[in-house]
């Protein structure tokens, strides 16, 4: 379906409300990766993540008729994705944030794929990478939320308004409070490694 790049993801929607299965597919090829990357950077956990991607195509799939034309699509899928992220992290209050040495074997192999061919750069980048990850999850919740959609996620202020529901100033304001906290948080956690 690759023809369908020049269909908006509005217009899908609409496709698979009239019942084209394809449709949903397309949307899933879409947004599959990018919904994976906002849940992994908010829960910092591949499983889950995996898990809220495939709870966000399941409501999709499940309450397709209830999406409606005012909002973004976009806005609708990441709002859902976002929702179930939050719920997941609040059954788990009672888990304690895991450290950067707390990391599984697998994540780490995952993360870092240390050859002795890796130039000096990449590693640098990959471990910097790492500790702005683990920096993120220290934020609270409605910091982590808004950064990730802005700084990693790369969507428009507005767009983080809607999936949010909070107004413009408010979002742009937590925006540069969480990248000050962000700020701060990395230079403890440099000041704790030297």
């Amino acid at each position: 379906m690759s023809e369908n790049f020049k269909i908006t993801d509005e217009e899908l929607i609409k496709q698979f409300q009239e019942g084209d299965e394809g449709a949903f597919e397309e949307i899933v090829l879409r947004y599959s990766g990018r919904l994976y990357n906002f849940a992994y950077r908010f829960l910092m956990n591949k499983e889950e993540a995996e898990d809220v991607v495939q709870d966000t195509f399941l409501k999709v799939y499940q309450k397709r008729h209830s999406y409606r034309e005012i909002a973004k699509f976009s806005t609708w899928i990441y709002t859902i994705t976002g929702n179930l992220a939050k719920t997941l992290l609040r059954k788990q209050r009672n888990r304690k944030m895991f450290s950067f040495s707390a990391l599984r074997s697998e994540d780490r192999e995952i993360d870092y794929a240390i050859t002795h061919e890796v130039p000096e750069t990449t590693l640098n980048s990959q471990f910097t990478e790492k500790i702005i990850q683990t920096a993120i999850t220290k934020l609270p919740e409605h910091f982590r939320t808004a950064i990730i959609l802005r700084d990693v996620q790369e969507l428009s202020y507005d767009e983080i308004s809607n999936i949010i529901g909070k107004p413009l100033g408010t979002i742009k304001s937590r925006i540069n409070r969480a990248r000050l906290r962000l700020q701060e948080i990395l230079e403890e956690m440099n000041i704790k490694k030297d």
